[in-house]
């Protein structure tokens, strides 16, 4: 249960920081040696549900408002989730399998820290308003390649916004709208195959890793809206970094 409330913690978090939930899932019951239930994607299904949930609340204003208003937003962000939802459906097995390991985590942490160190560089000034289709195809392409464990999904679409010259809040928002329709596709697709199995799971266990991550989605989504509005990327980058050394300092002794 222990494992569990952490692991919803550790999900609510990092789904929305710019350092990647998929490789933190994977990092920390590889680093912790914890097995079992806990440490599979089923059990990150229960996760993912809670970070959804937590984004609809958070954003509930915006969804209703674009529905009855804004139907060009709702046009762009199903345009953006198409490549995600493409490379999802076709590579899921491969990215499931032989990318989840912490050397190619390490990687994506490094390579990616760049690419948001470099786009931050970059001053925009166009709001989600002044999106055009351009800017959501190249957002939802990089967004189909936060598939790779260490990417960021966040860390990569805010990035994509800054180089299509949004301000960065502006970005930041647009990201985690994107977000919702991948996040629920990942979560209903994983979810037939938790019924399929037929096996039988903790549901405790479940709810309480959802609960972790809705509150804690929550919390982070609510800092990182107040802290990108004034302040750079940066940060995570040197997180990022810090941790690809901590995972390669790992490898390394434990050879």
């Amino acid at each position: 249960m222990l494992e569990s409330i952490i692991l919803g913690i550790v999900q609510g978090i990092t789904e929305f920081f710019p350092i990647s939930s998929t490789a933190h899932l994977v990092l920390v019951p590889w680093l912790l040696g914890w097995t079992g239930e806990v440490n599979s994607l089923t059990f990150d299904v229960a996760l993912h549900g809670g970070t959804l949930v937590s984004l609809f609340i958070c954003f509930w204003k915006d969804i209703k408002y674009m529905l009855g208003k804004d139907l060009k937003l709702v046009a762009l962000i199903i345009i953006g989730t198409i490549p995600a939802g493409l490379a999802g459906f076709y590579l899921e097995d491969y990215v499931s399998g032989a990318l989840r390991s912490p050397l190619v985590i390490a990687a994506s942490l490094v390579v990616i820290g760049v690419v948001m160190y470099g786009s931050e560089t970059l001053k925009g000034k166009k709001a989600v308003k002044g999106m055009v289709l351009l800017d959501a195809i190249f957002i939802g392409l990089m967004q189909a390649v936060a598939l790779v464990p260490g990417v960021s999904r966040s860390g990569i679409t805010i990035s994509a916004g800054l180089m299509r010259g949004m301000k960065r809040i502006e970005a930041v928002r647009f990201s985690f709208l994107l977000s919702m329709p991948v996040i629920a596709g990942a979560t209903v697709l994983e979810g037939k195959k938790l019924f399929a199995t037929g096996a039988h799971y903790d549901l405790k266990l479940f709810a309480v890793g959802f609960s972790a991550s809705l509150l804690t989605g929550i919390f982070a989504i609510k800092f990182m809206l107040r802290y990108l509005k004034d302040h750079s990327m940066n940060v995570f980058v040197i997180y990022r970094v810090v941790l690809a050394g901590v995972i390669l300092g790992w490898l390394w002794l434990g050879q």
